[in-house]
């Protein structure tokens, strides 16, 4: 079968491998047919991505339709069009006894810790299966990226009306964007990108844009609050600099959340820190009920981040053009795979 493997940092080979083995009991086998690229791929792409080896198959967001599958309780059947949950977790520990599934202890993301989809096969937990009748497989490829902006605006507990910053407008910071405005929140965006600035107006109903790359950002930010300051700040970067940054953005009493994920130290002035007494917090993949969540409003219409989906390729010209889709000239919002 055809895969995509990323043997080291900045190399993807395509090759000929061995179709999976035989389902076990609990699993099924599906056909890749759309492959969604995230911050995380880029990551890996460049050598910078945590918890990470390689030779690597990536491939996380996927979109896929079941070839074999035996009894189960979920009713799946052959042919059925499915988004994957990619975090296996063991179901043991202490935070999925307590239905924390997304940082379980052991958790094995599809790939980042194990090999991923970027291949026409692959087998998979039935109960990481969710079947969509309505979306189309490149709406279910992007199940996976809506559920971390769902699962982080819960997390944050948004609340309407309240003024929340997101710092990013990437895809992730897009999907945070999509449910802070569902939750009612008055929404500021921030990112150095004029083009990504105008998408979070034109296609995200972005209250308010701030270029973090002119004049003085946090004064911007100031006086849209009226003096204020957002109580609720999400940082979607990934950068260990604007991460430190995002304290200064944050009103006395309100919230701090780190969505994108840096494999450094983040520093922070403890006498600011508790004189503002923000709650700092992380947050981690997404659920089961997420993934449930994000697939009722695409199929009820009340979301649709298909005009996300900037750039497509099949496997073979993904290798050869995903280096450009790493330049911000490139213009990439989303790009998706098809295999």
């Amino acid at each position: 079968m055809r895969t995509i493997i990323l043997e080291e940092p900045g190399r993807f080979v395509l090759r000929e491998t061995p179709e999976p083995g035989r389902i076990a009991s609990g699993e099924a086998r599906v056909r890749v047919r759309r492959v969604g690229i995230c911050g995380t791929d880029l990551h890996a792409f460049r050598g910078r991505q945590p918890y990470f080896t390689y030779p690597r198959i990536l491939g996380h967001e996927l979109g896929v339709e079941v070839v074999e599958i035996g009894e189960n309780s979920a009713g799946l059947k052959i042919g059925d069009r499915c988004a994957v949950e990619p975090y296996l977790n063991c179901g043991t520990c202490i935070a999925c006894r307590r239905g924390r599934t997304n940082c379980c202890v052991h958790l094995q993301v599809l790939g980042v810790h194990t090999d991923g989809g970027m291949r026409a096969y692959i087998n998979v937990p039935v109960n990481k299966l969710h079947r969509s009748e309505i979306l189309t497989l490149e709406q279910l490829a992007l199940v996976e990226t809506l559920g971390i902006g769902a699962h982080a605006a819960d997390r944050a507990q948004t609340q309407a009306g309240e003024f929340a910053l997101v710092i990013g407008a990437g895809p992730i910071g897009l999907s945070v964007i999509q449910f802070a405005k569902a939750a009612g929140a008055v929404v500021i965006v921030m990112d150095i990108s004029a083009a990504r600035l105008e998408f979070s107006r034109r296609q995200m109903g972005a209250d308010y844009t701030v270029d973090a790359g002119e004049g003085d950002p946090l004064e911007t930010v100031r006086q849209i609050t009226g003096g204020d300051l957002p109580t609720l700040v999400f940082d979607a970067t990934g950068s260990p600099a604007s991460m430190q940054r995002a304290f200064d953005y944050v009103a006395h009493g309100g919230r701090l959340v780190f969505v994108g994920l840096a494999q450094a130290d983040i520093p922070l002035h403890d006498p600011e820190f508790h004189r503002r007494e923000i709650t700092l917090l992380a947050t981690r993949n997404s659920t089961a009920a997420d993934f449930r969540r994000v697939i009722g409003l695409l199929e009820s219409g009340a979301i649709d981040p298909t005009p996300w989906i900037t750039h497509r390729a099949d496997a073979a010209a993904m290798i050869a053009q995903f280096p450009a889709w790493l330049k911000p000239e490139t213009g990439v919002i989303k790009a998706m795979t098809m295999f």
